[in-house]
């Protein structure tokens, strides 16, 4: 996995603490993984500008011997804001196993309780391995919603409710033991707060002028120089065709999204594809039971297919070409055509939402060795070191996701 370093927030006993986490990274045949910190302890910082400030001054930590800690070291204050996706209210977990397993909060619980597992692990807390290690229900989970639904999913989500109830207190305990928070050069933290200061000025700044612009372009649309793209009959019914170009053959199917959930041609999951367009009209002119005809507008679609006036166009946004990126991921990251894996990237959430399933999300969540390859790929930073090989495991794991993927297929 690639080597890198990630700025993430703990909620703890003490409050929100920032520190960093170092993900497996390679040296030699050797695998590493690292929080920062020094011999016992695991530093934690009330701030970000803290933060900042401590890894600028400080070259007796865990993390100075990783390879990218001396471009890391150096970044903004404000690049150490840990991300949305990065945040852990390790104190909230009670109050997420006493709701009902909806997805957001499986999705949650397992982030918080995969980043616990390795800070037990790293630092070696026996509580905290002990809690894994006793209670093997933690891993359904991932297996998203439907693992917990009718008699069986409801004692699964009491387990998990009651493992936590049980033994979870030792293991906040356990890390609250470890977690210290040293003290850092003032002047270093001036320059950081005043990085960050500076930073939140910029934001409100440009938020002025995108104001401004969308007041522009209202105005410019109402005076009847919008130089937006002709609409097409596609557009304006809000549902796109899409083209599945997959190991075996190439599909076409239908897609739109309803409060920004991903709804197919198709039903219980299963995505209705056809061999060619004049097949997909063909079966749009008939009436059939599938998700897609809830939509308002899909009226339209079908009265076309009746009157034979419809016609399936694929734009290059809605094509998905799925052979060759697990053997380019395989490659290493040069290799990889980075629009193709976004866009089959796409393909496999959306398709995952329509199926109200959380494991692909999982699967590419960016503190999984796949999710974290992939985020290098889609989004580049010079601040972020090249993945180092091997990178099997990642290809595996995307081959097991394009698996799923064509599991949702439904060929008409």
């Amino acid at each position: 996995m690639a080597g890198d370093i990630v700025p993430i927030e703990l909620g703890l006993t003490r409050g929100d603490l920032v520190t960093l986490w170092a993900p497996r990274w390679r040296e030699g045949d050797d695998e590493w993984e690292a929080f920062l910190g020094h011999e016992e302890d695991l530093y934690g910082f009330p701030s970000v500008a803290a933060l900042a400030a401590f890894i600028r001054t400080d070259d007796d930590n865990d993390l100075v011997e990783h390879p990218a800690w001396p471009v890391f070291s150096k970044l903004a204050a404000p690049e150490l804001e840990p991300e949305e996706n990065f945040t852990f209210d390790l104190i909230g977990v009670p109050e997420l196993v006493a709701g009902d397993p909806e997805a957001l909060t499986l999705s949650e619980l397992e982030s918080t309780f995969e980043i616990v597992r390795n800070i037990g692990e790293v630092c070696d807390l026996e509580p905290v391995v002990k809690f894994f290690e006793n209670h093997p229900e933690i891993a359904y989970l991932r297996s998203g919603v439907d693992e917990f639904v009718g008699r069986d999913g409801e004692a699964l989500w009491d387990r998990i409710g009651g493992a936590v109830a049980e033994d979870w207190d030792a293991v906040i305990d356990a890390i609250d033991s470890i977690v210290a928070t040293p003290d850092v050069d003032a002047d270093a933290l001036s320059v950081a707060e005043a990085e960050i200061l500076a930073a939140e000025e910029n934001v409100v700044d440009a938020d002025d002028d995108a104001e401004a612009d969308e007041d522009f372009e209202e105005y410019d649309t109402e005076s009847g120089e919008d130089e937006d793209q002709e609409e097409t009959f596609w557009t304006g019914v809000g549902i796109d065709p899409i083209k599945i170009i997959t190991s075996g053959t190439t599909y076409y199917s239908l897609r739109c999204y309803l409060d920004e959930h991903a709804v197919f041609l198709g039903r219980g999951g299963k995505i209705s594809v056809f061999g060619s367009e004049r097949a997909l009209a063909r079966y749009l002119a008939d009436n059939h039971d599938h998700d897609l005809a809830r939509v308002s507008t899909y009226e339209e679609v079908q009265n076309a297919a009746v009157d034979g006036s419809l016609e399936v166009e694929v734009t290059d946004e809605n094509v998905y070409v799925l052979p060759g990126l697990a053997d380019d991921l395989a490659e290493g990251p040069d290799a990889v055509d980075a629009d193709q894996l976004e866009l089959a990237v796409e393909l496999f959430t959306d398709a995952a939402d329509f199926a109200k399933d959380d494991a692909t999300d999982a699967a590419l969540s960016s503190s999984t060795p796949l999710g974290w390859y992939v985020s290098y790929i889609l989004e580049p930073d010079p601040g972020r070191m090249t993945p180092s090989p091997p990178f099997q495991a990642e290809a595996e794991t995307w081959r097991a996701l394009e698996a799923e993927f064509e599991s949702r297929l439904r060929p008409e």
